[in-house]
């Protein structure tokens, strides 16, 4: 028989006051929602299309009209100096000072650096006191001199009266002769002793190194302590102090294809641009033209000197130059010079039979149809569709298109 107690009506009464045991709240779901977003966000920020980085280039304006100059042959070359030196001694000596550093200006004759004058001083006290010593001997002769000539009167008086016999007169004449022949053999020791006391003085003044003229070292070779000598002793000996450039003398030097030296005179207007400021546009204009070849290279040496110095030209900087043409010498008949602007070359590209470029505008890549006039070298000539000082991009990928987003590379 069963145990259980038999059912009530109580069993049967509903509970009101219970809550369901499985309601927990909208808690959990916020979080899951918030997850869910997050991670939404996370997926958009790496999958959202990002800007492409293009380079670009500066649209130039085409000068025009009368004395308007146009390139006719671009080159490259290196700033040179005319006037540089490596400065080293006349003598060979240890060093013991050096008075100088890399990047400071000195003046012409400033000093340099000293040389150890230990033996030259001594050997120029020993003149000195050589010269001394005949300048001393020579007095002495000097008062023997007039002693002797006044004998020789008082005896030529004597004898001429024929109080004193000839002898006397004959001696008194010898020794106013010997003494003179002594004073001009004291005389030529005396400068003899003069000229080895310069030569002395100018072998001390040669320990002291000196600035031939004034510029700026820019490089030092030699340290105290150290050997050095006017020419190649070799071992550990140097043969200067330092090299200095007068940063006055700078100048360009191009080695100009043979071919195209027709091209080149005396005096032709030419504009540089340093590979370090690339924008930068500097007046040059050309000095010479060295008058032979490098049968090697098929070059001829052009000397293009600046209009203007810049702190910021240093020796030895590559530089790209663009020869320039005067329009107003072009004879009477011919066509004027063409109006527009300058671009890269590698900035154009064709698109259903038209020549586009894509302008660099508020972050968007713009297409604009332009209209070529010439191009030459690198560069090109674009009558229409461009103003001067616009942005264009530069070797644009195939893929960009019309209101991309792009933004400039950063240079190095």
């Amino acid at each position: 028989m069963s145990s259980q107690p038999p059912p009530t009506l109580d069993d049967l009464r509903i509970r009101r006051d219970a809550r369901p045991a499985s309601s927990r709240g909208p808690f959990p779901w916020l979080i899951i929602g918030l997850i869910v977003l997050v991670a939404a966000l996370v997926v958009w920020w790496f999958l959202r299309p990002r800007p492409l980085a293009v380079r670009t280039a500066v649209a130039r304006e085409l000068a025009s009209g009368p004395g308007a100059d146009r390139t006719v042959l671009n080159a490259s070359g290196y700033v040179t100096a005319r006037r540089e030196a490596t400065v080293s001694s006349k003598v060979t000596g240890k060093v013991t000072e050096v008075l100088i550093e890399e990047g400071v200006r000195v003046a012409d004759g400033q000093i340099l650096a000293r040389l150890d004058d230990t033996n030259v001083q001594a050997s120029l006290r020993l003149a000195r006191a050589q010269l001394a010593a005949v300048e001393a001997g020579f007095e002495e002769t000097r008062v023997r001199v007039r002693e002797a000539e006044l004998e020789l009167q008082r005896q030529t008086a004597l004898t001429r009266a024929g109080v004193n016999a000839q002898s006397d007169f004959d001696r008194a004449e010898a020794a106013a002769s010997a003494f003179r022949a002594r004073l001009a053999q004291q005389r030529a020791e005396l400068t003899v002793a003069e000229r080895t006391v310069a030569v002395w003085q100018q072998q001390l003044d040669d320990t002291v190194i000196r600035a031939p003229f004034a510029g700026i070292v820019t490089s030092k070779n030699a340290q105290p302590g150290e050997m050095i000598s006017p020419m190649s002793a070799g071992g550990f000996t140097r043969t200067g102090i330092c090299t200095i450039v007068d940063m006055e003398s700078l100048e360009i030097e191009i080695d100009v294809n043979e071919s195209y030296i027709n091209r080149v005179t005396a005096g032709q207007p030419v504009e540089a641009a340093l590979d370090a400021y690339a924008d930068w546009k500097i007046p040059c204009q050309v000095i010479a033209i060295i008058p032979t070849a490098d049968r090697q290279k098929s070059t001829v040496r052009v000397r293009v000197g600046f209009d203007r110095l810049d702190p910021r030209i240093l020796p030895q900087m590559s530089i790209k130059v663009a020869f320039r043409e005067n329009t107003a010498a072009t004879p009477a008949g011919t066509a004027s010079a063409p109006r527009g602007v300058i671009v890269p070359q590698s900035a154009l590209r064709s698109s259903d039979g038209r020549d586009i470029v894509f302008v660099f505008k508020n972050g968007r890549a713009e297409r604009r149809a332009v209209a070529v006039a010439r191009t030459q070298d690198s560069e090109t000539l674009v009558s229409s569709g461009l103003a001067a000082g616009e942005k264009i991009i530069v070797d644009a990928p195939a893929t960009l298109a019309d209101g991309a987003a792009v933004t400039e590379e950063k240079k190095p």
